[in-house]
């Protein structure tokens, strides 16, 4: 059975908020205790910006990225995506706005790379299998993969091609939002390079909104337009990674100024947009 067509939700226009958190509060039960992540978070993400969330382990990174994505609903406060409340979009289509990428490709085992790419143009069931499956393999070459590679499995992939495969799956129904969880984690320095190039280049070909979350510091510089540091229960500062490495606070300064830091700072006199 067909299902109707998606109703698209619009683009904000230039300069406006792709992205809006306000009061959000994260809390999960156990039944030896209750943990508060997230109290009275706010952020703002601009269309057409890479924003990198940071913080230390157990700061709420990937809980942030999926209440964004819809997967969790927070204990309080809202996201807001286009201008539209998260809650209300499933009606209009925001599955098909924001793509994203899982920190290990989550690529469905049972299925050729191919079948991963198209499957969600697939379950919409509004075009034609041979349509999604040329949209599945323009995707395939977007992210640098060959059409012979569409019919490997995931265990025939090297970890690059994974990210690779995984990318083209977030980016098969055309999202104006993309989120990624640990992009180049898991990948060696060689393959690292390639895989930021390439999202460097997908950014400005495609008017991407990106929101990132990164450890790895030279991965930061080179994309990030503005950096959020998670850490107190909430976003305690955002901006150009030079202000925000200035900023006072232990976690910052340990981040960004330690030994790690102080090497991965080289590439801001590299990447001056950076700056």
């Amino acid at each position: 059975m067909r299902r109707e067509p998606v109703d698209i939700l619009p683009l904000p226009p230039e300069g406006a908020p792709m992205v809006e958190i306000h009061g959000l509060s994260s809390v999960f039960k156990t039944p030896e205790r209750t943990v508060t992540i997230h109290k009275d978070l706010e952020l703002v993400v601009q269309r057409g910006e890479v924003l990198s969330i940071v913080g230390g382990s157990g700061t709420g990174k990937t809980v942030l990225l999926r209440q964004i994505l819809g997967l969790e609903t927070p204990a309080a406060g809202g996201v807001r995506i286009m201008g539209q409340p998260l809650q209300k979009l499933s009606r209009r289509g925001a599955s098909s706005r924001v793509g994203m990428l899982f920190q290990h490709g989550a690529l469905f085992s049972a299925f050729s790379v191919l079948e991963n790419v198209a499957f969600p143009l697939r379950e919409l069931k509004t075009l034609p299998l041979r349509l999604v499956n040329e949209a599945a393999l323009v995707k395939l070459q977007m992210v640098g993969l060959k059409a012979s590679d569409a019919d490997k499995m995931p265990s025939e992939l090297s970890g690059g091609m994974i990210k690779r495969a995984a990318l083209a799956r977030a980016l098969i129904m055309d999202p104006p939002l993309l989120l990624l969880d640990e992009p180049t984690a898991g990948l060696d320095p060689e393959s690292s390079d390639g895989f930021v190039n390439l999202l460097r280049s997908l950014h400005r070909e495609l008017a991407l909104t990106v929101i990132m979350v990164t450890h790895d510091l030279d991965t930061l510089f080179e994309l990030s337009t503005r950096i959020a540091v998670l850490a107190d229960q909430k976003v305690i500062v955002t901006g150009k990674p030079r202000d925000v490495i200035g900023f006072q606070h232990p976690f910052v300064e340990e981040f960004f100024l330690g030994e790690r830091g102080q090497r991965a700072m080289e590439l801001l006199r590299e990447y001056p947009f950076a700056i």
